[in-house]
């Protein structure tokens, strides 16, 4: 894989070596002006990793440092994400400027992307997720059009498919016992999700995330059939 040196200013020190690896989209209109910013001293962000449409990736910060790309997050009782993780920004408009499949080149050079990352750490497959798993409440990337199915086929992170579980479905204002065993069951996969037994907003915002990672012909934050069918089977797969 041929690697194109773009130093980013920002970044400090690690606290532990990387376990989980985050995907994003760049949700800027361009990959130019993605690049410019996530190397900006001012702009005080960054990810290790850029991978523009055309397959092209830049490496930013080197993996052994703590770039700056998840901001408020959690996965798995983590909450240092940033100084946990790799992140990886893959240049795409978003849904604010024009939100579109991810193009084929792309796909292929984050698939070698992520496997070369893993040859040199850890890297768990329930521990690969998106910018919206890890910040549900504030971010929608890298989104429901991201080839999560593809990642997994290729050997990269989980996926399953499930027949709709039985029952009505879940959604806010719902409560009871139903709704506790729902949010323990997310809570289990990664999000942090304390249960009460309250379908509340931030219960909401994590079944979206899950649907844009996992059940993506219907994002809308209610926990159908399905959506219950592919949580309980995913727990099944990670043990």
């Amino acid at each position: 894989m041929n690697l194109i040196e773009a130093p980013s200013p920002n970044f400090d020190a690690r606290t532990a070596p990387p376990d989980i690896l985050v995907l994003h989209y760049t949700g800027m209109r361009g990959g130019e002006a993605a690049l410019e910013r996530l190397r900006d001293p001012e702009a005080e962000v960054s990810a290790h990793y850029m991978v523009e449409e055309d397959g092209r990736v830049f490496r930013l910060v080197p993996e052994e440092r703590r770039a700056w790309h998840a901001g408020v997050s959690y996965w798995k009782g983590e909450r240092n994400i940033n100084g946990v993780s790799i992140g990886i920004e893959i240049v795409n408009p978003g849904h604010e400027f024009g939100y579109r499949p991810f193009a084929e080149p792309q796909v292929a050079a984050v698939i070698e992307l992520i496997g070369d990352i893993r040859s040199r750490w850890t890297i768990g497959d329930d521990r690969i997720v998106g910018h919206s798993d890890v910040a549900p409440g504030r971010k929608e990337d890298p989104g429901e059009l991201f080839p999560w199915k593809r990642l997994a086929q290729a050997g990269h992170g989980l996926w399953v498919e499930a027949p709709p579980a039985p029952g009505k479905p879940l959604a806010e204002g719902a409560q009871g016992v139903e709704v506790f065993a729902l949010q323990a069951g997310f809570t289990r996969l990664g999000y942090d999700l304390p249960p009460s037994g309250q379908f509340d907003a931030a219960t909401a915002a994590v079944v979206t995330a899950f649907q844009r990672h996992w059940r993506q012909e219907q994002v809308d934050g209610i926990a159908d059939g399905a959506t219950r069918a592919r949580l309980i089977a995913l727990l099944r797969l990670a043990g």
